[in-house]
């Protein structure tokens, strides 16, 4: 059995991937922000914490962690010259540094597990230019950078990789979603012709974190559909 951390578990990929791990019988610290979660397993405690806070009450952590996966995030679909500096600025602090001042404060815990991984979300839109995504490109290339950085920082005992999903079926996507026209638009776009499900995406994440990846790091996995890389 081992300890994650997963932030941002109560819903979409994040809650996929607490109930993944759970399942398999690890110990699953999650936190929540807005909708408090009851857990279904003795194995899995939900702890209210909000990542744009600077003062992160972290007592609840066992003093080993052996991964920690950090899924906060926001989809801000609009055109470049409607975004000003401080949504920009607003983006960052939610997906950079909450996930720079987490990672920070529960290090010590990581090193103390002597074979750790941190797992990220980035996304497609980073390496594929998207009309509408200046705001997330941003954030998330970002992301893809602390992820190399990290993982060349803290090599060999801490693996660092990150997951770059094209558009899910989350609720952080739903209003992208809100019709089965929609859906089927965005579907499309793909080479597979569907929509990555949460589960499609927090399978990744449960082998990153596991040790069949043990030889991978500094990774950017795209899981997209065939969005990245394929024309058809």
């Amino acid at each position: 059995m081992k300890n994650y951390l997963i932030i941002g578990g109560s819903s979409g990929i994040g809650k996929a991937l607490v109930e993944l791990l759970a399942q398999a019988g690890h110990r699953v610290y999650a936190t929540y922000c807005q909708h408090p979660v009851q857990p279904e397993s003795s194995s899995l405690a939900y702890h209210y914490l909000d990542v744009r806070e600077t003062d992160h009450d972290l007592n609840f952590l066992p003093d080993s962690l052996d991964g920690f996966v950090y899924c906060p995030g926001s989809i801000n679909l609009v055109p470049f010259h409607r975004l000003k500096p401080a949504d920009f600025a607003a983006d960052f602090h939610l997906q950079v540094n909450g996930a720079i001042q987490l990672l920070q404060a529960i290090l010590p815990k990581l090193k103390a597990a002597g074979n750790a991984s941190v797992v990220f979300f980035s996304t497609v839109a980073v390496q594929t230019g998207f009309p509408f995504h200046a705001q997330v490109a941003v954030s998330k290339g970002a992301i893809e950078g602390l992820t190399r950085a990290l993982a060349a920082e803290w090599a060999p005992n801490i693996r660092v990789n990150a997951v770059a999903p094209s558009l899910t079926d989350t609720p952080l996507a739903a209003k992208y979603l809100s019709s089965e026209e929609k859906m089927q638009a965005n579907a499309q776009r793909h080479p597979l012709k569907k929509l990555g499900s949460p589960l499609d995406i927090a399978h990744m994440a449960a082998f990153l974190l596991s040790e069949q990846s043990a030889w991978m790091t500094g990774q950017i996995l795209h899981v997209d559909g065939g969005m990245s890389s394929v024309k058809v």
